[in-house]
């Protein structure tokens, strides 16, 4: 591991072994499901380390024009993208880019189709639905929730709309094992599987933790086999958090100890700013060499730098007493939370770096300043 005394803080570290490993269970999955797995840029867009993952993977998805267009640039294998909504300026941005485009209602596909199918580009066409089946325990993060806005249900679906639709979308999972992915898929075929005879295509969206240590991707080889042969479509998988899961840490120093009822160490990193699932999850994660509160010797609640009274990472316990200065490193934060930085209060966004351990060698790919603040205001 990289000496955390050399990393100036804030910083996100990628190990890009951790990376590797990853990559190469996902291309394992491909090969032996004959399916395609696609980066979700939403989760992890670190596009330093795109050159390494094209190797791997077939493609992005993403969400957004920008997101698409990162992709395009920097990825520069298939491009596909899905949106709760569109406007039409997004689809001008969009056509050019992509490869797939998967709409959020037949609404949207039958306003855009004359423009997307005019464009002269082969790009192929899909409809999200939503299988009215929830995995995820959180809801905030479930797709599938009562009254969500993402994919069509059964009973909006228009079968008689489908000309020009070449794939279907469903996305119900937020860190599964595959069994979550195998409940979905009964209740997918029950209710959509009557037109799949007319598809060439179907994308089994994220949230597969394929990476996980405990994940039987024995399993979810032989469910895709079975898929393929039975329907004899394309699969695509679009993890995001699988890609990057365990490869990357948040560096943070102790900036002061103060005590109100009990210790409480102030960080130079932000639940807030730096780590916002912490707070909208809510989550907690570990840091190196810690326990819970109480654990070991020395408690404190860690908090970050900024105004909002609720900036809090949890309550932790150490060996040895916290000070200023001391550094902190929190663990799997490669996914999600670099992505979702903020720079409230004019936080200083943490630096990026890439840790390659065959050589040791530690570099600052991206810092941050006040040009980065400012440039987002006017």
């Amino acid at each position: 591991m990289f000496d955390p005394g050399e990393v100036p803080t804030p910083c996100f570290v990628v190990d890009e072994s951790l990376l590797k490993r990853n990559l190469d269970i996902l291309d394992m999955v491909q090969k032996k499901a004959g399916c395609k797995i696609l980066l979700a840029i939403k989760g992890f867009a670190m596009f330093h380390v795109f050159p390494l993952i094209r190797e791997t993977l077939h493609g992005v998805c993403a969400s957004s024009p920008h997101e698409a267009i990162l992709g395009r640039e920097e990825f520069g294998r298939e491009v596909h993208a899905c949106a709760a909504a569109f406007s039409e300026s997004d689809m001008n941005e969009l056509i050019p880019l992509c490869d797939h485009i998967t709409f959020n209602s037949f609404h949207q596909w039958k306003r855009f189709k004359p423009l997307v199918t005019g464009s002269g580009r082969p790009i192929r066409f899909g409809i999200r639905v939503n299988p009215e089946h929830s995995e995820t325990d959180t809801p905030i993060y479930d797709p599938c929730g009562y009254a969500s806005r993402l994919g069509v249900s059964i009973d909006q679906f228009e079968a008689d709309s489908l000309d020009g639709i070449s794939g279907l979308l469903f996305h119900t999972l937020c860190e599964k094992n595959v069994d979550a992915l195998e409940r979905t898929l009964v209740v997918f075929e029950e209710k959509f599987g009557a037109c799949l005879s007319r598809m060439e295509w179907v994308n089994f969206g994220g949230g597969h933790h394929i990476t996980r240590t405990d994940y039987d991707t024995d399993r979810l080889i032989n469910i895709i086999k079975d898929f393929r042969k039975k329907y004899n479509l394309a699969v695509y998988l679009e993890p995001g958090e699988a890609v990057a899961l365990n490869t990357g840490f948040l560096v943070a120093s102790v900036l002061d100890v103060i005590h109100n009822k009990m210790d409480i160490a102030i960080l130079d990193t932000s639940a807030a700013t730096h780590m916002p699932d912490v707070i909208e999850m809510p989550y907690r994660p570990h840091i190196v060499n810690s326990g819970n509160a109480n654990e070991k010797p020395h408690t404190y609640r860690l908090g970050g730098p900024s105004c909002l009274a609720g900036d809090i990472i949890g309550d932790y316990s150490f060996d040895q007493p916290l000070k200023p200065g001391d550094k902190l490193v929190f663990t799997d934060m490669a996914h999600y939370s670099m992505v979702k930085t903020t720079t409230f209060n004019g936080i200083k966004l943490p630096s990026i770096a890439l840790f390659r351990p065959d050589t040791d060698e530690f570099r600052v790919i991206r810092e941050f300043g006040y040009p980065d603040y400012k440039s987002r205001l006017s």
